[in-house]
């Protein structure tokens, strides 16, 4: 079975409350194999407070807590009996099985949290040349000689005075030539 995200209700207001109870119920009773990640979407809220500009955090979905867990019984039973939780969103009937959020929903809701960093295409071939469109190397070309696509850099290599010199950059600052 493969972990997926859920959405659970709460009592308005208990979202930390639920989260911090849910990961000391995960620990106490061995979950972690079933139980990742719970958490409570927030965003940067510019607000005006006395005449003076403020930054907070505000709940964007109040009410609601995110699950990253494999569904079984056991931990179906674990989020569904934590203080404060009063439901599965998705699930018809106390014994029905919760629907997961899609990937994609959920890869816009990390995003939104600045948790996920968009992937970067990889469009790049090794000894393509590339020129480097930013920094103190802008407009210099060189020769892609390795693609690390986890970290979404590239290494290129310039040549520099004569010598050819490594450089490792991100996927958004070079262009094919």
């Amino acid at each position: 079975m493969e972990k997926r995200w859920y959405v659970v209700h709460t009592y308005s207001g208990y979202e930390n409350k639920v989260k911090a109870n849910l990961e000391k119920r995960v620990e106490s009773m061995g979950m972690e194999d079933k139980i990742f990640r719970v958490l409570v979407p927030m965003e940067e809220e510019l607000v005006n407070k006395d005449g003076k500009k403020k930054t907070v955090m505000r709940k964007v979905y109040p009410g609601y807590v995110l699950v990253e867990m494999v569904q079984t019984d056991d931990s179906w039973y674990v989020v569904r009996n934590t203080p404060g939780v009063t439901g599965f969103v998705g699930s018809t009937g106390s014994g029905s099985k919760p629907t997961a959020l899609l990937p994609e929903e959920v890869e816009q809701i990390l995003k939104h949290m600045g948790m996920v960093e968009p992937k970067a295409k990889i469009d790049f071939e090794i000894k393509e040349s590339v020129r480097i469109m930013v920094g103190p190397f802008a407009n210099f070309v060189g020769s892609v000689e390795e693609i690390l696509a986890d970290k979404s850099k590239i290494k290129v290599h310039v040549n520099m005075f004569g010598r050819e010199t490594p450089l490792e950059l991100d996927f958004t600052q070079v262009e094919k030539i």
